[in-house]
C-alpha cells in the first residue's frame, strides 16, 4: 500500500439532487476527498445511492421515493479497508474490518473507475492512519477536464472517456432507414398507395353535400326525387368505398411485407454483429438481456412500422387533405376545426420525453423478468436439486413486482393523456357545431355544406386522436431502437486487421514478448515473456486468480492485450485474420459446452462439412465411439441441450473428439479432467494422448500430477511469471511450484485419512 495520499476535488461536479443534501452532512472542516454515484441495490434493481469519502469518515446515502436521503456513516478507523471487485457485468464495494463486512455496494460497470478511485483515496488514508505518517499530497498527473488522477502522464481519462447514458430519441428511429434502403421502391409503392386510399375514403363526405342540396332538402320542400340522380350518387359513394377498401388491402399488405423484411434484417445484422464482438463485451451483459434485445425489441420495431407508423402515415395524409378540402369549402368553418390543434400539439410536446423515459425504463424491468428466466431454466436442476423453487418463484414474483411497478407510472400518465386529447376534439367538435349553426342561420352556407363539414370533421378528429396514440409507440420504438442500434453501435476491442498476414502453414511456435493485459484499471497479466516451440507441450499452473485462464484467452485471442506481443510463427495475431487463425486452434474446456442436436453435429461442429467416416474417427481416437454406440440411435443420438442426459466424462470426450476433428497445430486444455472420478479421467487422459500428438498444447490443470508428462511446466503468481522448467527440477528448488504441490500432497493425504477413519456414529 503506498504512503502517499492524492486527494481528488470531488464536491464540484456532484450528481444533481445530492449538493445540498450532502453539504448538510459535513461538520465544520470536513473535507469531501471522493464520492461515487452507485446505481443498483442489494436485489440488483435500478437505485440512486452515494458513496462519500472525507477525511474523517465514510458515509453513504440511498434516496426514498420522496426524495429523502437516509445516510449511514461510518468512522475511518485503522483496520477498515475497501474491497473491490466485478463479476459479470457488476462491480462490487464492501467495507470490511478485522471481523467482518461492515457495508455494501454494488454498480454497474460504468461507474467501475470512479470506484476504484474511492477505494484508492479510502485504503491510502486508512493506511496512513495505521503507520502514524503525516498527509502528504503528492503531485501526480490528472486528466485537464475532470481533474481525477491518471496512472500515467499521457493516458486517456477513463472517466471521460467512458460510455456515457443517453436517454432514446425519436431521432434514432431515422437510423432505421440503412434497413429500409433496399426496399425504397416497394415503399414508394406503398406511399403512393397510401395516398391514392387516403383520398378515396375523402370522397364520400363530399358527395353528401350535392345529396343534401340537390335531392333530400328540395324533396323537402316538394320537388320530386331523380331516381337517376340519386343512383349516381349512390353508385360514386360505392365505387370509391369499394376502391378505399382494395387500396387500402394492397398498401397494407405491401408495407407489411417490407416491414417484415426490415425487422428480420435488424435482427440478422444484430446477431451476426454480437457474434463478432470480443467475450469482454459479453462477461458484462445479462443473456436475458441480449435475447429480449434481439427478439423482443426487433418485434417491437417491425410492429411499429407494420402498422403503427402506416397507422400514422394514414392520419398525416387525412389530416393535410381534409383541412385542405375544409378550406376549399368554407375557411371560417375549418379555421374553427383547427382549433383544438395548437392544444394537442402542446400536450403532445409535454408528454414525450417522460414516454420515451419511461418506456426506456419499462424495457430494463422486462429484461429483469427475462434474465430470471434465462437463469433459472438451464439452471434447473441445480434449482431442484438445492429445493429452490420458492426461493426462484419469489425472485420471479420481486422482478415482476418491479415491472408492474414502472408500467403503473407510466399507465397512470398515458391514461390521463389520452382522455384529454379525447376532450379537446370533442370540444373542438362543439365550436364547429354551433359555428356551422350560426353559419345556416344567416345564410353563409347551405345544410348540405354543414353536413359535408361534419362528416369531414369526424374523419378529422378521429384521425387527430389515433394521431396522439401514436406517441405512446414511438416512444416505445425509439427506446428499442436506442437498445438495439447500442449493439450495433459497439466496437469489438479485438477487431480485425486492416491488412492480413496470411499463414499458408502453422507450425505452432508461440512467443510472448512483454505481455501485459488490464481489465479496466486491474493489471491481470504483467511483463509476461515466454517461448513455445512448435509441439511442445505447457503445463500452465498457480493458484487461483494467478492469470492462467487470461493468458490462454490471449493467445486465442479472446482478449487483445494491452501491451507487448503475441507471435505466432514470428506473426504478430493482430495481423491474422480472426476466423483464420482460430481455426488452427482447439479448446477444450472444463465444462464442455453442447449444442442441441445430434452426436454426430456436436463432434463436427469446428468442420460441419465433415464426412461420417471422419467423425467416426475422431470419436474412435477420443475413447468416445464405444459409448456413442450403446446409445439408441448411435452417431444420430439427440443430445439435450447443453448435453442434458450425458454424463460429464462422456461430453468432455465429445469436446475432444470435436478437437480432433479440425485437427489444430496449437491446442488449448483448460482443466480438462478436473471435474470427473478417477476412472474417468483415466479414459480422457488417454484420448488427451491421441490429441496432443505432434501438436503444440497449453494444458491447465488443478491437479499438478496430471501435468508431469509436460515438457514445461510455467508457474504464474499474479500475472507473472515467476517459474519455469521440469517437474524435478521444480521440485529441486523448492520455490512457488513446490509449495503448491507439496500443500495438493497434503490435502491429498488429509482426505485420504478422512475416508479411512470411520464416523463415530458409524462406529
Amino acid at each position: 500500500m503506498s504512503s502517499s495520499y492524492t486527494p481528488v476535488p470531488a464536491l464540484v461536479d456532484l450528481p444533481e439532487g445530492w449538493r445540498s443534501s450532502v453539504q448538510s452532512q459535513l461538520s465544520p472542516h470536513e473535507n469531501v476527498l471522493a464520492w461515487l454515484e452507485v446505481d443498483l441495490n442489494a436485489q440488483l434493481h435500478f437505485e440512486r445511492s452515494l458513496l462519500i469519502v472525507t477525511d474523517q469518515r465514510l458515509f453513504s446515502g440511498s434516496q426514498a421515493p420522496d426524495r429523502s436521503v437516509a445516510w449511514s456513516e461510518w468512522a475511518l478507523v485503522s483496520g477498515r479497508t475497501l474491497t473491490h471487485h466485478d463479476h459479470a457485468g457488476v462491480g462490487h464495494l464492501a467495507l470490511v474490518d478485522e471481523q467482518q463486512r461492515l457495508a455494501q455496494w454494488r454498480f454497474t460497470l460504468g461507474h467501475n473507475v470512479l470506484a476504484m478511485r474511492l477505494q484508492e483515496v479510502w485504503n491510502a488514508r486508512e493506511a496512513l492512519l495505521r503507520s502514524g505518517q503525516p498527509m502528504v499530497e503528492l503531485e501526480t498527473p490528472r486528466c485537464p477536464q475532470c481533474k481525477l488522477p491518471l496512472e500515467n502522464p499521457g493516458d486517456p481519462c477513463a472517466v471521460c472517456t467512458r460510455e456515457v447514458h443517453t436517454p432514446p430519441s425519436t431521432w434514432g428511429l431515422f437510423r432505421l432507414w440503412r434497413f429500409a434502403k433496399p426496399y425504397k421502391k416497394q415503399l414508394l409503392t406503398g406511399f403512393l398507395l397510401t395516398l391514392a386510399s387516403t383520398a378515396a375514403t375523402l370522397v364520400p363526405p363530399y358527395m353528401t353535400m350535392p345529396l343534401m342540396d340537390e335531392v333530400l332538402i328540395p324533396f323537402q320542400n316538394g320537388k320530386q326525387i331523380e331516381t337517376q340522380v340519386v343512383a349516381m350518387y349512390l353508385g360514386g359513394l360505392f365505387v370509391a368505398a369499394l376502391l378505399a377498401w382494395g387500396l387500402g388491402w394492397l398498401k397494407t399488405y405491401i408495407l407489411a411485407l417490407v416491414s417484415e423484411r426490415i425487422g428480420a434484417d435488424l435482427r440478422t445484422t444484430a446477431y451476426e454483429h454480437l457474434m463478432k464482438l470480443s467475450l469482454e463485451y459479453f462477461g458484462g451483459r445479462r443473456t436475458g438481456d441480449l435475447m429480449t434485445r434481439i427478439g423482443a425489441e426487433t418485434d417491437r420495431l417491425c410492429l411499429f412500422l407494420s402498422m403503427h407508423l402506416l397507422d400514422f402515415a394514414t392520419d398525416v395524409l387525412m389530416i393535410l387533405m381534409t383541412a385542405i378540402i375544409l378550406f376549399t369549402i368554407d375557411p371560417g368553418l375549418a379555421l374553427a376545426t383547427l382549433l383544438p390543434l395548437p392544444f394537442i400539439a402542446w400536450l403532445i410536446h409535454q408528454v414525450r420525453d417522460r414516454l420515451r423515459t419511461g418506456f426506456e425504463k419499462i424495457d430494463r424491468v422486462w429484461s429483469e423478468l427475462t434474465n430470471v428466466l434465462a437463469d433459472t431454466i438451464p439452471g434447473i436442476r441445480v434449482v431442484k436439486a438445492f429445493a429452490q423453487e420458492k426461493r426462484e418463484a419469489a425472485r420471479f414474483r420481486e422482478a415482476n413486482r418491479h415491472n408492474l411497478a414502472v408500467n403503473d407510472r407510466i399507465n397512470l400518465l398515458w391514461s390521463l393523456f389520452s382522455p384529454t386529447v379525447t376532450l379537446m376534439t370533442e370540444v373542438g367538435l362543439l365550436v364547429v357545431w354551433a359555428f356551422g349553426i350560426w353559419q345556416v342561420a344567416n345564410n353563409h352556407v347551405t345544410v348540405g355544406v354543414l353536413t359535408a363539414f361534419l362528416a369531414y370533421i369526424g374523419r378529422f378528429y378521429t384521425r387527430l386522436d389515433s394521431m396522439s396514440r401514436i406517441v405512446s409507440h414511438t416512444q416505445k420504438a425509439a427506446a428499442g431502437a436506442k437498445r438495439i442500434f447500442e449493439i450495433l453501435d459497439h466496437v469489438s476491442s479485438v477487431p480485425e486487421p486492416t491488412q492480413p498476414v496470411h499463414l499458408k502453414h502453422v507450425e505452432g511456435r508461440i512467443d510472448l514478448e512483454d505481455a501485459g493485459f488490464r481489465y479496466g484499471n486491474r493489471a491481470v497479466i504483467r511483463g509476461l515473456n515466454l517461448q513455445i516451440q512448435p509441439g511442445e507441450m505447457i503445463g500452465l499452473v498457480g493458484q487461483s486468480g494467478s492469470g492462467k485462464s487470461t493468458l490462454v484467452n490471449l493467445i486465442c485471442r479472446f482478449y487483445d492485450l494491452s501491451e507487448g506481443a503475441i507471435r505466432v510463427d514470428g506473426v504478430d495475431i493482430r495481423n491474422l485474420p480472426l476466423q483464420e487463425f482460430r481455426r488452427h486452434i482447439g479448446l477444450v474446456l472444463q465444462e464442455p459446452f453442447l449444442f442441441f442436436g445430434t452426436i454426430a453435429d456436436n463432434i463436427a461442429y469446428g468442420k460441419p462439412e465433415a464426412t461420417r467416416e471422419e467423425i467416426v474417427a475422431a470419436a474412435r481416437a477420443a475413447h468416445a465411439h464405444d459409448f456413442i454406440l450403446r446409445l439408441p440411435q448411435g452417431y444420430d443420438s439427440l443430445v439435450g441441450e447443453r448435453g442434458q442426459g450425458l454424463s460429464g466424462g462422456e461430453r468432455q470426450r465429445i469436446s475432444i473428439a470435436r478437437a480432433l476433428l479440425i485437427n489444430p497445430r496449437i491446442l488449448i486444455l483448460d482443466e480438462a479432467t478436473s471435474s470427473v472420478d478417477t476412472e474417468t479421467e483415466q479414459e480422457i487422459q488417454r484420448a488427451l494422448d491421441n490429441l496432443v500428438q505432434g501438436r503444440t498444447t497449453i494444458a491447465i490443470a488443478h491437479r499438478l500430477s496430471t501435468l508431469q508428462r509436460a515438457d514445461r511446466l510455467v508457474v504464474m503468481e499474479q500475472g507473472q511469471l515467476v517459474e519455469e522448467g521440469q517437474h524435478d527440477d521444480l521440485m529441486r528448488r523448492r520455490g512457488a511450484y513446490w509449495r503448491l504441490y507439496e500443500a495438493q500432497a497434503r490435502q491429498a493425504e488429509a482426505d485420504r485419512v478422512a475416508l479411512a477413519v470411520p464416523d463415530e456414529e458409524d462406529a
